[in-house]
């Protein structure tokens, strides 16, 4: 069943400047702790994620409790790339998404220096957000989708490498020992390598990099034979399944990436309820629950859909049709 894949090109489809209003939620669900609500009752909704797993199962749990409260949801997920989204969301194509702090801060509101502490970055770009652009930050999850790198446990222990500083060192004194795989972002982006490089004082002249697709860069790394350190996300479910080791972050450079749900003001004081209802699951969305959601798609071959049904269902928060 690879419904997800027809339903990737149809959000993607322009329609004259913009998105098409998105399909159909792809599975049913009826009430459970979410009860029918007449506020949102034959409202219509449209949700919209990014083009990623954790995105996409993010996407569908805002979907599913929508429709258990009685919205008329449409399905907008699986948008490429981040800008992207956010535009669907300022001109009014997506009502509502998860995104993460981070990305607001340093990518759609231009910033360079993140917040230390995960509250601070969520204030700060809940606050300047609604000041600049009209866009509310609310229901922020305690899951945090960083950038981070990792090595296989083999190399950890033969290079003694726990650290960001351990791996900065080991490029001093033996760069081929430190080849390293990065994505294609996150090879450019000031969040990324450029930034933590200046960070940790690392010469990237003296780095072995190998540029690749995101998704490439964890079986390369667990091989430990093209590169032996990659840049991933940390709450992605190959880490743990592929026994990889994430390097602390002891400058503390990565900003802080938590999903918060993201509405534009005039759509979130005509519909509160929409933060109400989705308050408590994401409050439930720890790293450790997102990455075995992940895990779920991207090791076990799942549909973000049905995983995310089936941990709704799981709750309580639904029930399954």
């Amino acid at each position: 069943m690879r419904w997800l894949s027809v339903l990737a090109v149809a959000a993607l489809t322009l329609a004259g400047c913009g998105l098409e209003s998105g399909g159909a939620v792809p599975l049913r669900v009826g009430p459970g702790s979410i009860q029918p609500v007449p506020e949102l009752e034959g409202v219509t909704i449209t949700v919209g994620s990014k083009d990623f797993s954790e995105q996409n199962i993010l996407g569908y749990l805002i979907e599913f409790a929508m429709v258990a409260a009685g919205a008329n949801v449409r399905d907008l997920t699986n948008i490429q790339g981040s800008n992207s989204l956010r535009d669907a969301q300022l001109h009014g194509q997506v009502d509502v998404a998860y995104d993460y702090t981070g990305t607001g801060w340093i990518n759609y509101l231009g910033n360079e220096i993140p917040e230390p502490s995960e509250l601070g970055q969520f204030e700060a770009v809940r606050d300047a957000d609604r000041a600049e652009h009209g866009m509310v930050w609310t229901a922020m999850a305690p899951m945090n989708n960083t950038y981070a790198l990792v090595t296989s446990s083999r190399t950890a222990e033969q290079t003694g490498v726990r650290t960001l500083s351990d791996y900065a060192r080991l490029i001093e004194t033996d760069p081929a020992a430190a080849a390293t795989c990065v994505g294609t972002e996150f090879n450019v982006r000031q969040d990324g390598y450029p930034g933590m490089a200046r960070k940790y004082d690392i010469d990237v002249g003296k780095v072995r990099k190998q540029i690749m697709q995101d998704a490439l860069v964890y079986q390369a790394t667990a091989d430990a034979g093209q590169c032996r350190f990659g840049s991933v996300a940390a709450t992605d479910g190959r880490i743990p399944a592929l026994n990889l080791v994430l390097l602390q972050d002891d400058r503390a450079f990565f900003p802080k990436y938590n999903a918060a749900l993201v509405l534009r003001a005039d759509f979130h004081e005509a519909h509160p309820r929409i933060a109400e209802i989705m308050t408590p699951i994401s409050a439930l969305l720890t790293n450790e629950v997102i990455t075995e959601l992940n895990r779920q798609v991207d090791v076990d071959g799942r549909e973000p859909a049905e995983v995310a049904r089936d941990w709704l269902v799981e709750q309580g928060f639904v029930t399954a049709e």
